[in-house]
């Protein structure tokens, strides 16, 4: 359950590992079927297109899903939408104010899980400008690009002003109606007994008024995802779990404030030959039992792209381990090493020449068997 008592993934039926476009296209279908200009006269078409509108303003925005997903998983919350704080039968006059747990105050989660309405009439909204909401990425770089450092480009999908209707999710041109749900409030107010918490109305987005004909750009909601391409620069010596802040890179602010940040959590791709310990790099490295009997000196290749030449002494074994200081990651003044296995490799065949040189080597060593 979750609050008012609805499943956000079930009243758009998409499944919870749905991805944003998915989740998307289902409303866009959806709201256009429930539209009431669709559905004269149809109370039931109404309430199902704002029970619509709501599930997709939290699943449609991927901080605000991550927020919903976290209240799922606190145990189902499922709260009556309407009940106030005192209203009912065995009031504990204790609010969700006073609840601190895992993700912090319960009502700021609330609150800012529904916080959807842009130009809102309520207190909220007439502080003037608010900065944009920060916006959140995992991006795989490639392991040569982590380690030496580079540039890469990210596609991202930021929430803007719809520029067909500035915002307001009306037509242009047309007029906007006193929201029935909130009265032109712009907030409701759900929970149980004692518990309440205040929210934007999902009727009007808590804009208190609805328009008399919806922007078909934006579907009423004022906001539309515009993709961007951004090239960010990759420090030298980043590994997986890595942030950047990108300032100024996020969502858009309301009324003139400031846009949110871009942050980006680095995910470091895999290589088939380097493997990455801190600021060390490990490789492992074949060579054939003659090398490792005689002894030699091979090339071996390093993060910095340079080849380092390693003497092999005379009798190495399989698993002996070499280290090339100062040939492992740079970041900023520390340097790591790079460690070389050699592993020696037996053939599984050999020519005839090679057959008598090795019964020689037998005789030689005076070996029976």
């Amino acid at each position: 359950m979750v609050p008012g008592g609805k499943d956000f993934y079930g009243v758009l039926s998409v499944p919870e590992k749905a991805s944003q476009e998915e989740i998307k296209k289902a409303y866009r279908k959806l709201a256009k079927t429930h539209h009431p200009d669709a559905n004269p006269n149809n109370d039931k078409a109404a309430e199902r297109f704002k029970e619509i509108g709501e599930a997709y303003t939290v699943l449609g925005d991927p901080e605000k899903r991550k927020q919903y997903d976290q209240i799922r998983r606190l145990g189902g919350l499922g709260f009556d939408r309407g009940q106030t704080r005192g209203s009912g039968p065995g009031d504990l006059g204790f609010s969700f104010d006073d609840l601190q747990g895992g993700f912090g105050n319960i009502s700021d989660l609330f609150s800012s899980l529904f916080d959807v309405g842009r130009g809102a009439p309520h207190a909220e909204h007439r502080s003037g400008r608010q900065k944009g909401q920060n916006v959140e990425y995992i991006v795989e770089i490639p392991f040569l690009t982590a380690v030496r450092g580079g540039k890469i480009s990210v596609d991202v999908a930021i929430t803007e002003d719809c520029i067909t209707c500035d915002g307001d999710g009306a037509k242009p041109g047309t007029k906007f109606l006193r929201c029935n749900e909130c009265v032109g409030t712009g907030t409701v107010s759900f929970g149980q007994g004692g518990f309440s918490v205040n929210r934007p109305c999902p009727g009007c987005f808590g804009r208190g008024r609805t328009p008399q004909i919806i922007c078909e750009s934006c579907l009423g909601q004022g906001a539309v995802q515009q993709p961007r391409k951004i090239q960010v620069n990759v420090r030298p010596g980043v590994d997986s779990g890595s942030k950047v802040r990108l300032s100024g890179q996020g969502e858009r602010g309301r009324g003139g404030g400031p846009s949110g940040d871009l942050i980006i959590t680095y995910k470091v791709g895999f290589h088939r030959f380097f493997i990455r310990k801190g600021l060390d790099i490990h490789v492992s490295v074949p060579i054939n039992i003659v090398q490792a009997t005689l002894g030699s000196k091979i090339r071996v290749r390093t993060v910095s792209g340079k080849k380092v030449a390693l003497s092999i002494p005379k009798g190495t074994q399989s698993g002996t381990r070499f280290r090339l200081s100062g040939q492992g990651i740079e970041k900023e003044d520390r340097v790591g090493n790079q460690y070389v296995e050699i592993l020696v490799q037996v053939p599984e065949e050999l020519s005839e020449e090679e057959k008598e040189a090795m019964k020689d080597f037998k005789e030689a060593s005076g070996l029976r068997h």
